[in-house]
């Protein structure tokens, strides 16, 4: 159990309150030990920790991989810091690719293609083996093609990131606000060689939570068996004494053999509540993603806005 003290200065927002559930209490913002990993974005995309009430220390905004050679970067669909790689159609994107970024998970394989938009970043694995990461972190947005050899059944695990500027608060400057609360999401549609659509995203995904910020009043997190629940928190803007809430990631959580089998299911959100009007990332791929007979949703946990870590599994049969 944790319990808050009131803040009324003229920099807070944040109220009494109670957490009994499962995670580690941080507040405040962190230490940044990465001034930003893509200087080209429009947004700063930094790193950093955080130590929790519990001792316990929390990686900023998520442990990743951005910088490790040895995770492949997903190929463009859509790019606006790569010359010539802002593509119309995903048919000019894909035949831009030399069939070199193929990840071979079984050699014995078919050559799947995800193509995938994430609000921020995402990292995947099939079968446990990387397959694709972000190569934009942040913003501006950007739209990406895994492809990957594999075997079916297949097990496709993804980190998802909401991205913050404020490290460990949650936060971003937009407009007037140097507190405001952005939101998450992440689609994709996996087609094998021939082309026909074998997975989307919808709610027979998995995905669980796993950082929650910014939070005002700790008593308003609360746990449903394995579901991590902040729907009466409010979305209002944060501040810089605003709670987070931390649960550790498990090890092996990306493995094909990881039992997801108690995790919540994915919550579907339109493509209005996320955003997508404007973007040329994702309009310019709508034949792709709300296939009129195969429609993808944008999913997430159950907390499009407050939930900024965010682990997403699938079984495609």
């Amino acid at each position: 159990m944790f319990t808050s003290c009131s803040k009324n200065d003229s920099s807070s927002n944040t109220t009494s309150g109670t957490y009994t559930g499962t995670g580690s209490i941080t507040q405040g913002v962190g230490t940044v030990t990465t001034s930003n990993l893509f200087q080209a974005g429009n947004r700063v995309a930094g790193l950093g920790t955080i130590t929790s009430s519990d001792g316990k220390t929390w990686s900023l905004p998520a442990d990743v991989n951005f910088t490790n050679s040895s995770f492949p970067f997903a190929s463009d669909l859509y790019n606006s810091y790569v010359s010539g790689h802002s593509y119309a159609t995903a048919a000019n994107a894909t035949a831009a690719l030399s069939g070199s970024d193929v990840v071979t998970v079984d050699a014995t394989g078919s050559v799947y293609t995800a193509y995938i938009f994430a609000d921020n970043y995402f990292e995947m694995y099939v079968n446990g083996i990387p397959v694709g990461k972000d190569p934009v972190p942040y913003t501006d947005f950007n739209s990406s093609i895994v492809r990957f050899k594999a075997n079916k059944p297949f097990t496709v695990a993804v980190k998802c990131v909401d991205w913050e500027e404020h490290l460990g608060i949650g936060t971003e400057a937009q407009g007037a606000s140097a507190h405001h609360i952005g939101d998450g999401g992440f689609v994709a549609v996996i087609k094998d060689a021939n082309g026909a659509i074998v997975g989307i995203t919808n709610n027979t995904w998995k995905a669980q939570t796993y950082y929650t910020a910014p939070i005002s009043d700790l008593s308003c997190v609360t746990e449903s068996g394995n579901t991590r629940l902040s729907s009466s928190c409010s979305t209002s803007d944060g501040s810089s004494t605003s709670y987070g809430i931390h649960w550790a990631v498990p090890a092996n959580w990306y493995a094909s053999n990881y039992d997801d089998s108690g995790w919540p299911s994915a919550t579907t959100f339109t493509n209005n509540t996320v955003g997508v009007d404007g973007k040329s990332s994702y309009t310019n791929f709508a034949d792709v993603f709300d296939n009129s007979s195969n429609d993808a949703s944008f999913i997430w946990s159950t907390n499009l806005l407050l939930d900024n870590l965010v682990l997403l599994r699938k079984t495609i049969q």
